[in-house]
């Protein structure tokens, strides 16, 4: 049986859809999966054994670039060699209106989320068969359950198997390997879900006293600005080069710990079971959040709005912290402030205190 899966992003998304292709795999004999992804993530559907092929779509760029993907054919060298394929199945995974676009060019049976399932009403129409999935689970067992109708066998809520094998990879940067060290990703592509400056200082300090070393990684130029001043000063932090999403995965495994705000390293370092702590303000670990053997989520509290699920906070009392950057792109008059009010109440010593717990129970089943 081949089957194709449409999960273009984002990172955290691609990740989580891991477990429901082990599901398949364990249930039906020789099943094998083709993945169409955005070229961002290309990587990860190549961590999974059932996968074969990986479709290379690049709907982000183009999305960018306006009318140039139609001019220099890209697009339509994407769309011709997929429709020349023919599958037993075509599982969008996603539910949005990018996703069904590429659903549309597919052959095959097409399943789908139903109208009262989807993510963005419209995308469901493409799809010949719609299975109706809660929309108040975890996006694991959303698309466990999804893959489980599609393909006919049962769905079980056991905790989720990644099967990540990331394989051969090219050597990484050296990594001081003399100490233990601590991987801490402030980046995010939501502004709402970054973490106060001072409290990441106060938390790298505490990992230093610990003897801890620990590693920063980046993504883009503000990110790698951020993450080199958090590094001022402190001879234990090192900021990472740009790397592969290989070799952050191969950064990751071998950490002691990894404290993450919500984005896509943290689900891959709770997939690698490393231990893991999350910090949610704007988006609720309930529903999105990282999930593994070795991985705990803290969420902000003492506000209302949490969680709010919205790019930038407008919370009163945070107007004193401004992201100048986004400031001129504000259209409707409400500061954009540079981190969430609620983030604040993350206290850096209760991180901490959650991640010696995790790494302490860790070394516990080691022994054991």
């Amino acid at each position: 049986m081949r089957v194709l899966i449409v999960k273009l992003s984002s990172m955290g998304d691609v990740i989580q859809t891991l477990p429901a292709l082990t599901d398949a795999a364990k249930h039906i004999s020789g099943i094998r999966f083709d993945w169409v992804v955005d070229e961002t993530f290309a990587e990860i559907p190549r961590w999974h054994a059932s996968v074969d092929r990986v479709w290379v779509s690049a709907h982000r760029r183009w999305r960018r670039q306006r009318t140039a993907w139609a001019r220099d054919g890209e697009f339509r060298q994407f769309a011709g060699q997929l429709r020349a394929q023919q599958y037993d199945a075509v599982v969008d995974a996603q539910g949005n209106l990018k996703s069904a676009v590429v659903t549309a060019l597919s052959r095959g049976r097409r399943h789908g989320f139903d109208r009262h399932s989807v993510r963005e009403w419209g995308a469901h129409l493409v799809c010949g068969t719609r299975h109706h999935v809660p929309r108040d689970q975890h996006a694991i067992l959303r698309t466990r359950r999804l893959f489980a109708d599609a393909l006919g066998y049962p769905f079980s809520e056991l905790a989720p198997d990644f099967s990540i094998d990331l394989g051969e990879q090219a050597p990484l940067p050296a990594i001081d390997r003399s100490r233990p060290y601590l991987v801490f990703v402030q980046n995010a592509t939501w502004t709402n879900k970054r973490w106060r400056e001072d409290h990441w200082r106060q938390l790298i300090a505490l990992a230093g006293k610990a003897g801890y070393g620990v590693y920063l990684p980046w993504g883009s130029t503000l990110e790698k600005v951020q993450v080199e001043a958090l590094a001022i000063g402190q001879s234990h932090v090192t900021v990472l080069p740009r790397l592969s999403l290989g070799h952050q995965a191969l950064v990751l495994s071998g950490s002691a710990g990894a404290v993450c705000v919500d984005t896509g390293l943290a689900h891959l370092a709770a997939a690698l079971n490393v231990p893991t702590v999350t910090l949610y303000g704007a988006t609720d670990p309930a529903l999105v959040g990282a999930q593994g053997e070795r991985s705990a989520h803290l969420l902000a509290e003492g506000y209302a709005c949490v969680p709010c699920y919205k790019r930038y906070c407008s919370f009163e009392e945070n107007t004193d912290h401004r992201d100048s950057n986004n400031a001129s792109n504000n259209t409707d008059n409400n500061v954009k402030n540079s981190d969430a009010a609620c983030m604040k109440n993350l206290r850096s010593d209760s991180v901490w205190a959650t991640l010696q717990a995790l790494m302490a129970k860790q070394k516990a089943n080691l022994i054991n």
